[in-house]
């Protein structure tokens, strides 16, 4: 939860026990230059104070799901050419790319060749060395078949260019709705939080802004603004009896005559 009133101090352990002390500073240099390389993560820092990347960051942690299922698409797309390149190609073993750690002898090495060709490499030599037939091939060892180059141009419309687009697109599609509509839900989440936190900090400051009494929860639906008020059916003329009865639909769970910042925030935010 972000503190609103105090910035809280981790308490530091006091003390320590020597013997594993020692034994950290006896792993070597290794470890320290780790360390040392772990230092460029520090740019990432920069996130948190430029809106731009904050924006993008955000664009992609609320596209993962989406992304997901067009990776699981992808992986479909791979698993099924695999299977028809180790059923097409089984016979080639050499050529001026295949040889023994490249073919398509098997699933295993069949799906790994995809997967270096979908990046690019050399997936028309190995196109080459798929498409040859008798009599100008070598028979289980260079004999492929015509339609090779169908396969392969196949495959590369589909992996490098219209999956690779289709990821773009999801991110592109997420960024428009979340940052280019004037009425976002980003936007709208965002200027209702800091609605929340002026009303909630009226009536916690005494507890740290952590948590709120329960007799002054009418007085806090009371503050929140219209539009947030609305949203839980509440009015200016409602009773106090009516806003127990609202308290109890949206289930706000109480801990001793306390209810807590996370707890009413999100009641409030998903009513």
């Amino acid at each position: 939860m972000i503190d609103l009133c105090l910035e809280l101090s981790l308490p530091t352990p006091e003390g320590g026990n020597e013997k594993g002390g020692s034994q950290i500073l006896t792993v070597g240099p290794q470890l320290a230059r780790v360390l040392r390389v772990l230092r460029v993560s520090r740019v990432l820092r920069l996130a948190g104070k430029y809106k731009g990347l904050q924006s993008l960051l955000k664009t992609i942690q609320m596209s993962v799901s989406s992304l997901i299922n067009v990776f699981i698409l992808q992986m479909l797309i791979f698993f099924i050419m695999a299977v028809l390149g180790n059923s097409l190609f089984f016979d080639v073993t050499e050529g001026v790319v295949i040889d023994e750690w490249k073919n398509f002898t098997n699933f295993h090495m069949s799906f790994s060749l995809l997967f270096s060709i979908s990046t690019g490499e050399d997936w028309n030599k190995i196109m080459y060395d798929c498409m040859d037939v008798a009599p100008d091939c070598v028979a289980g060892k260079t004999c492929g078949t015509s339609i090779a180059p169908f396969f392969f141009l196949s495959f590369i419309l589909i992996v490098t260019h219209i999956m690779l687009n289709l990821f773009i697109l999801v991110i592109i599609q997420q960024f428009s709705k979340y940052y280019l509509e004037e009425d976002n839900p980003l936007s709208r989440f965002e200027e209702d939080f800091e609605d929340f936190k002026d009303a909630w900090k009226l009536f916690t400051s005494r507890y740290q802004c952590t948590k709120l009494k329960v007799k002054h929860v009418n007085l806090f639906f009371m503050k929140l603004p219209v539009r947030i008020r609305q949203r839980i059916n509440l009015s200016e003329n409602t009773k106090s009896v009516e806003i127990q009865r609202i308290i109890l639909k949206m289930g706000i769970n109480v801990d001793d005559d306390f209810i807590y910042f996370n707890e009413m925030l999100y009641r409030i935010m998903r009513a």
